[in-house]
């Protein structure tokens, strides 16, 4: 009986942290520009699906003053294994800044292999190179 009882007890305690990680959106980015240390605010990033043979674009989102865009898959769409490709509209941040830069968008193809887990690309940025990675 008491096992009974705390099997309950622990499922009923995980419940929340379940239901809020169904809450997750499964895409996020984030953004710090090397030159400043600081993390570009109102950066356009665009979200595209390889649909065939061509990239549609399925979402768009501009990072807060983080530099983030914490969920930038559509709500309310499936999320499925397949390839995916992030955009950053990196030349318009430096444009607003009156500096030149090499890359004016940062596309950052990644594939999807189990949509159940959490895919966050952060992007390290400056005004002629970049790095990026599968953050978490």
């Amino acid at each position: 009986m008491l096992k009974k009882c705390i099997f309950v007890v622990l499922a009923f305690c995980l419940l929340p942290v379940r239901v809020a990680m169904a809450d997750v959106n499964p895409i996020s980015v984030h953004i710090l520009d090397q030159q400043t240390g600081k993390p570009p605010v109102g950066v356009v990033v665009e979200l595209e699906r390889m649909n065939g043979n061509a990239w549609k674009k399925i979402a768009s989102g501009e990072t807060d003053a983080q530099g983030r865009i914490r969920s930038l898959f559509p709500k309310g769409e499936h999320f499925t294994k397949g390839e995916y490709r992030v955009i950053f509209k990196t030349g318009e941040y430096f444009g607003k800044m009156k500096q030149d830069t090499f890359f004016p968008e940062i596309p950052v193809m990644f594939r999807v292999v189990d949509a159940t887990q959490h895919y966050h690309i952060p992007l390290l940025l400056s005004q002629f190179g970049y790095a990026t990675y599968r953050g978490n």
